[in-house]
């Protein structure tokens, strides 16, 4: 019996963006973006990487206006590529969660692949604008992605000063937070006495 891939195809078009999102759960950490931001484009290469996903995110966006209509979409893109790539997630963790630093920042994330959309974000930081990305829209991705993902996490800032540091921690603690709960366990079924997530 051969196992079903893991994979999506997302385009998402609206008269504030153009993306196109293609996903594969079990790739092997080979990550590519352009979104027109390229520090929005390093935090996306940071969320497949350190899941272990082949990701690949584009999006034409109406950044004259400015970033925020492309880095939500983004989120609402890549979340629905998760939901469909994880199909009835049957065999899967389901539950992770993880403390990631960066330097002087340390962000923790926790997560369940629920079928519910539920987010607790505490993370205060000064928003900065860093090549071409406010790092205050970053809980604006986070939300989105949560939404069409239907997933519940929460994201705590334990300690950190620079914007940078903080958003990539957060980056890195969802990717590896998100490849360890998506992780196939060998075991059949649903993880839930629901019989369905």
């Amino acid at each position: 019996m051969i196992a079903a891939t893991r994979t999506a195809t997302v385009t998402r078009t609206t008269k504030e963006t153009d993306i196109r999102v293609e996903l594969d759960l079990d790739g092997s950490g080979n990550a590519s973006a352009d979104t027109g931001m390229p520090f929005f484009d390093h935090m996306l290469q940071q969320l497949g990487k350190h899941a272990g996903w082949d990701l690949s995110v584009t999006c034409t966006g109406d950044l004259q206006v400015d970033g925020h209509h492309t880095t939500e979409d983004c989120g609402l893109a890549v979340g629905q590529a998760l939901k469909e790539a994880l199909d009835d997630k049957a065999g899967v963790r389901r539950f992770a969660s993880i403390v990631v630093p960066l330097d002087e920042a340390a962000v923790e994330v926790a997560l369940d692949l629920a079928g519910r959309t539920f987010v607790v974000y505490e993370v205060e930081q000064t928003a900065e604008t860093i090549n071409g990305f406010d790092t205050g829209l970053l809980e604006d991705f986070v939300r989105a992605f949560a939404q069409s993902a239907e997933l519940t996490i929460h994201v705590r800032l334990r300690s950190g000063r620079s914007p940078h540091h903080i958003a990539e921690a957060t980056f890195k603690a969802m990717a590896k937070a998100l490849g360890d709960a998506c992780t196939l366990t060998g075991r059949g079924g649903v993880p839930s006495t629901k019989g369905t997530l």
